[in-house]
């Protein structure tokens, strides 16, 4: 019985192992095939969709994978090296996002074209302005001083549910990029397909992240 126990254990780290680096490489594959597509530089608009995935998809991913048991590629490091690194990483996805939100508002209006008259346009306004709150809410996590209302531990849950829920936003919103006209048009067949599959691999790998760190231990607490 307890052989059985130990195989199902190596298989379920073995299995979240495996979807953790799968993680990494869609997250790296994604942007980089968004950055072919896009050609940044060539147009104002050509920014927007680099700008995005490099902050969505690669920054945000990476930023959380680092707290990762299983796949972080920062394993080897000590605590403080890991958290340095994450609010750095979120650091870079909130001024890349940023920027890519400010680039096409301009966009917009140069061309007389509505602002935010989408599902794509209104929930990326909401994952932007909420990656920003996010990264103010990481400050009272480094200085926590600054808030004493709650516990540590209950602001560190907080921001790991705030910060999961933040990245399913990001993940959505990618998703509904990809419907729009443009990215439709220069992206058809199988590979649409292959690339709707990257925001939902990163979702449900940080999904179980998330929850096996702080709900259910939570849970099991109570």
């Amino acid at each position: 019985m307890a052989q059985s126990s130990d195989m199902d254990s190596r298989l379920h780290r073995t299995l979240r192992l495996i979807s953790g680096v799968a993680a990494h490489l869609t997250a790296a594959a994604f942007t980089i095939y968004i950055s072919w597509v896009a050609q940044p530089g060539t147009t104002l608009f050509s920014w927007h969709p680099f700008l995005m995935s490099l902050a969505f998809s690669f920054f945000m991913t990476e930023a959380i994978l680092v707290f990762s048991p299983d796949s972080s590629l920062m394993r080897s490091f000590s605590r403080k090296a890991r958290v340095r690194a994450h609010w750095i990483l979120q650091l870079l996805c909130a001024l890349c996002a940023s920027l890519g939100l400010g680039i096409i508002y301009y966009n917009k209006s140069v061309h007389g074209k509505p602002h935010f008259s989408t599902w794509h346009g209104l929930l990326g306004l909401l994952t932007v302005l909420w990656a920003l709150v996010q990264n103010a809410g990481g400050v009272t996590l480094l200085y926590p001083k600054l808030v004493q209302r709650w516990t540590l531990s209950t602001r560190k849950l907080y921001h790991a549910t705030s910060g999961l829920l933040g990245f399913l936003l990001g993940c959505t919103s990618l998703f509904l990029g990809m419907c729009s006209l443009w990215f439709s048009a220069n992206v058809t067949g199988g590979s649409w397909y292959l690339l709707a599959l990257c925001p939902l691999l990163a979702g449900l790998v940080v999904m179980n992240q998330v929850s096996n760190a702080y709900l259910y231990r939570k849970r099991s607490q109570s």
